[in-house]
């Protein structure tokens, strides 16, 4: 049955921004709505532009009930081209996927995001010819390789005006100024020189204009392989042990030109191990970390967990949610990064050792792996402005290849892969085991991530800062001549107003250290499903366990062979690295000191604002941490109005950021997925662990049947 809402009356144009050009639409489009089972939804129009799919109903039309945190650029029912994973259309009910040219049109179409949204449109009450032009042209605009220049982040640059917030404090490490200020703000400019050699990029295009190397290395040498062999400084530690990167030589090269390049090597080596270097250690990612094949293959089983197009999908996947997060190995790559991480903080710390990270082009896994250390390390990459020149430094000018490892061009799917998200989900772990560490939120992190598929800024659209330099001298469109100005996305104001902007700064942030143990104790994320692989069971069972042969498995693999790798990563004594790890977490924490993230078992959870905050069934309101966070900002509040009264004066500067998210007070009815599920409807399915719900349905064959395991032991 079909709840007909019957199609809006007045004219709904799409919001176009500068440049955006509308392509094609379709009228009488109805959209599912996703809360549960039935056939509820809303008629409207379905649009695409050069910049994005937009559904509007009558609801487009008003401002009235807007969200407190709303995206300026991106409506809730906008989809920029892309955001955009797979289409598949509904012929009789079955699902196929469409690429290219079609024969026959669905009479359904759901899109699935990169974002993790589902939407779903159903075309039978649709005029045929716009149900050809619609689907065509999305499938088109969205799905088929295109050239660079055919992005809209040239056509919005061209049109767009040029009043961009010049309060952004962020480095962006374009100029030469400003590697010599990192040099000096981390002390490393004893040892340390930035280098012009690269100007006009004559040593590689792959290169930035600028970058830092050991004193004693010689222009010549930069030049002799461009800029291959050479060691790059990320970052130097308070007792001048540095962390450096290096591309390394091709390993399919004839014996005399190998034979050229080891001579090369040992010379170079030679250099940085002498006074006044510290000795070196090399770690070659290549070989210590997953394959970036194995990330993409890992990420693109995990994001399936969450692409659910409605209840029933939800709740059959919960059943085997321990199984199926398990063979992912999305956790699990995500627990050996950040071992990698602290392996090497152990070097530069304990051991006052150099670290040499080498990986074929030292832009994805050492991008992952100098971020996290000096995150862990630098209290300065905690802080909102200190992580955005962390990301510039190492990402941005360090040549990170977001155009092929995103996909945007949709030229090569060998290519892809989640590095950045990787990193996101890696400092997410960190954010969430010690909150006043940081100055920016979860939420933050999620916005930055869905601001990967945001083509207005160049931020994340480029492969290297030669193809950005170049793109920006071209020609502007038609009337102008002249460079391009791009936005980057730094410029928080372009995509949020102030109100919203308050959603991504920390009012918990401690602003001098706190050395308390107590203050380590964080409440523990409670939720429908659990978030994060178990290590022992609570509770011995009368029956059969429902996950206990799993969770025996788990504590073999956990204690056993997980532990045994991440005590022999190091070349020191077994337990050196071990003992290191548990001394720092014996003693209390110094939020702006040294941070390492726990590893063992269960302490790597699933990011559940970014991967469930589009699955209702997955929320739990006026709970979760978005309950504990309101409590607490009352009291603050409550001690910043006495402190008003006792001092006019001080409190003026303090009290900004806990009157600004005013909608926390509201708390009993939010999401615990909030802000982006704000008062969205409970599920149809009782708000019970599966196992009770299982229990109830169908007892006696849940004893009996084993939950599925797939077993990955092998490939670890």
């Amino acid at each position: 049955e079909i709840h007909i809402k019957e199609p809006i009356e007045k004219e709904v144009n799409p919001r176009l921004l500068p440049g955006e050009l509308l392509l094609c639409e379709a009228s009488t489009v109805y959209k599912y709505m996703q809360e549960d089972g039935s056939s509820r939804g809303t008629y409207g129009k379905l649009v695409c532009t050069n910049f994005k799919i937009s559904f509007l109903d009558d609801d487009s039309a008003s401002d009235d009930n807007e969200p407190e945190f709303k995206n300026k650029i991106v409506g809730e029912n906008d989809i920029t081209l892309q955001c955009v994973d797979q289409i598949y259309g509904v012929y009789d009910e079955k699902k196929k996927l469409l690429t290219g040219q079609l024969r026959k049109y669905p009479e359904r179409l759901i899109i699935y995001c990169k974002d993790l949204r589902v939407f779903n449109f159903c075309l039978r009450y649709t005029k045929e010819e716009e149900v050809k032009r619609i689907v065509s042209g999305i499938v088109h605009h969205s799905q088929t390789p295109k050239l660079l220049k055919r992005l809209f982040l040239f056509s919005y640059a061209s049109a767009a005006p040029d009043n961009t917030d010049g309060g952004n404090q962020t480095v962006m490490f374009d100029r030469l100024e400003d590697w010599r200020d990192e040099l000096e703000r981390t002390k490393g400019n004893v040892k340390y020189k930035a280098v012009t050699t690269n100007e006009g990029y004559r040593v590689s295009e792959k290169l930035p204009l600028y970058f830092v190397v050991p004193i004693c290395i010689s222009e010549e040498s930069i030049l002799k392989y461009e800029g291959r062999g050479i060691p790059v400084w990320c970052w130097s530690c308070h007792n001048g042990a540095a962390l450096l990167k290096m591309s390394a030589f091709p390993k399919d090269q004839d014996d005399s030109t190998s034979q050229m390049q080891k001579a090369f090597l040992d010379g170079i080596y030679k250099t940085i191990s002498k006074p006044p270097y510290e000795l070196l250690k090399m770690d070659d990612l290549s070989s210590s970390l997953p394959s970036l094949q194995d990330i993409q293959t890992a990420y693109t089983r995990f994001k399936q967990l969450f692409l659910i197009d409605n209840s029933t999908d939800f709740w059959a996947t919960d059943v085997k949610w321990f199984s199926l997060l398990e063979s992912t190995n999305w956790l699990e790559i995500i627990r050996r990064v950040l071992k990698k991480a602290i392996e090497v903080v152990e070097c530069l710390e304990r051991q006052h050792t150099n670290v040499l990270l080498i990986e074929d082009s030292a832009t994805d896994l050492c991008c992952v792996i100098s971020s996290l250390v000096q995150v862990m390390m630098d209290s300065y990459s905690r802080t909102k402005s200190g992580f955005q020149s962390l990301i510039q430094k190492e990402w941005v000018i360090g040549g990170h290849g977001f155009l092929d490892r995103c996909n945007h061009l949709h030229k090569s799917e060998k290519e892809e892969a989640p590095v950045f998200l990787l990193l996101l989900n890696c400092v997410w772990q960190l954010v969430q085991q010690y909150p006043p560490a940081f100055e920016f939120t979860e939420t933050y992190l999620t916005v930055l991530s869905d601001s990967l598929y945001v083509p207005i800024f160049s931020t994340f659209f480029f492969n290297s800062q030669h193809q950005r330099d170049t793109s920006m001298s071209g020609e502007s469109l038609k009337t102008q001549s002249g460079p391009f100005r791009f936005l980057t996305v730094w410029d928080w104001s372009v995509q949020f107003d102030l109100k919203a902007q308050a959603f991504l700064n920390n009012p918990f942030y401690a602003e001098k250290p706190k050395p308390d143990k107590s203050q380590r104790k964080t409440s523990r994320f409670k939720h429908q499903r659990q978030l994060s692989l178990p290590l022992t069971q609570a509770k011995p069972s009368t029956k059969r366990g429902f996950f206990r042969e799993e969770t025996d498995h788990l504590i073999k693999n956990i204690l056993g062979k997980r532990i045994g790798k991440f005590i022999n990563s190091s070349d020191e004594p077994p337990n050196s690295l071990r003992e290191f790890y548990d001394s720092w977490h014996s003693k209390p924490v110094d939020y702006h000191g040294l941070l390492l993230p726990r590893v063992d078992g269960p302490e790597i959870k699933v990011w559940a604002q970014r991967y469930l905050r589009w699955i209702p069934e997955a929320q739990l309101h006026g709970g979760g941490t978005i309950a504990t966070a309101a409590k607490i900002l009352d009291l603050m509040e409550e001690v910043q109005g006495l402190q008003v009264k006792m001092d006019e004066e001080h409190s003026q500067a303090r009290s900004g950021d806990v009157h600004s998210v005013t909608m926390l007070r509201n708390s009993a009815r939010l999401s615990s997925l909030f802000p982006f599920a704000l008062l969205q409807r409970q599920s149809v399915k009782p708000a019970l662990p599966t196992s009770t719900w299982k229990d109830l349905e169908d007892e006696d064959d849940l004893v009996k049947r084993d939950d599925e395991f797939v077993d990955l032991s092998g490939d670890m």
